[in-house]
């Protein structure tokens, strides 16, 4: 395929869709000549936009998608138009049923080819070899599975900082605010690092009761800011560390050096794909268990490797 039009439709979380990303950089590279377009959330589809990745981002909307999941369903004027402009569709989204695959049969010639909407934990597989694995429709077989966000280096600066995103998706993900609290006491006392903390609404005020313990000149936070812009802040870092979240897959897609505490997930499916990325496993998945201590050594050592 030399010319033409590929649609990929992601939607999920952060995560999701950046271990997503080798799939949309494996096509730009075998189809150079091919206009690659993502339907999905637009505001963590930009990053592929962001990223060089694909020409145009349409939004995923619900009710005008409702009908191609449905039998004999109301189909969208205006998207089976869109869908019968590209000649291959690549859908993640949950289609058990092959409700929507069949749909989209009735208003585009487009080859259809269904990936996972969510990764098996029951394959040794990483997430990202299982979402290139419909690549294989195409003969793609050697894609790189490693999450890539190319964006242009930052200014060098004399400052060292350290991004730390000491939240998630979900508590059981997390180490305990106070231990977070501890630790950056330690490090405001023991390196000359300055600190980005990162956040958002899940977060709540925790970023801000984080930061009211450190000097002022040393900290600054990064809460609920568009993906691109919280890229390019965490370009400008020297290091990452957080947990099992979709900014950590960031951070690990932009290339930074990064550790890890991680809790309860498979780590064989779902830790950042990035040689980069360190993993500090809590012992039966529960991070309370992860005494400061451990934790300020563990961190301590490896900043000062990197």
């Amino acid at each position: 395929m030399s010319t033409g039009r590929i649609l990929i439709i992601r939607g999920g979380a952060i995560g999701d869709f950046i271990l997503t990303l080798p799939a949309f950089a494996a096509l730009k590279r075998q189809f150079p000549g091919v206009s690659l377009d993502v339907l999905g959330y637009p505001h963590i589809a930009c990053l592929a936009s962001t990223g060089g990745l694909v020409e145009a981002v349409k939004p995923v909307e619900a009710r005008p998608l409702a009908g191609f999941f449905a039998r004999k369903g109301e189909l969208n004027p205006e998207l089976a138009s869109y869908f019968s402009g590209f000649h291959v569709i690549f859908s993640y989204l949950f289609d058990p049923d092959e409700l929507f695959r069949n749909n989209l049969a009735k208003v585009t010639k487009a080859q259809v080819i269904q990936g996972p909407h969510r990764p098996n934990e029951s394959q040794p597989l990483h997430a990202t070899e299982q979402l290139l694995q419909p690549l294989e429709r195409l003969a793609i077989f050697d894609a790189d599975p490693q999450p890539r966000i190319e964006l242009p280096a930052p200014a060098s600066t004399a400052t060292r900082t350290l991004a730390l995103h000491p939240g998630s998706g979900g508590e059981r993900k997390n180490w305990p605010e106070a231990n977070w609290a501890a630790l950056l006491q330690r490090l405001a006392a023991t390196t000359d690092h300055s600190f980005l903390l990162v956040g958002g609404e899940a977060e709540g005020d925790r970023l801000q009761r984080l930061a009211a313990a450190l000097p002022p000149s040393r900290v600054s936070i990064a809460r609920s800011l568009p993906l691109p812009e919280l890229a390019l802040r965490l370009r400008g870092c020297t290091a990452f560390l957080g947990h099992d979240s979709g900014i950590s897959h960031l951070a690990a897609a932009l290339g930074l050096p990064g550790l890890v505490l991680w809790g309860p997930s498979n780590a064989t499916v779902w830790r950042p794909r990035s040689e980069r990325f360190e993993l500090l496993n809590a012992p039966g998945g529960d991070l309370a268990s992860l005494p400061v201590t451990e934790v300020g050594a563990r961190v301590s050592s490896w900043l000062a490797d990197h």
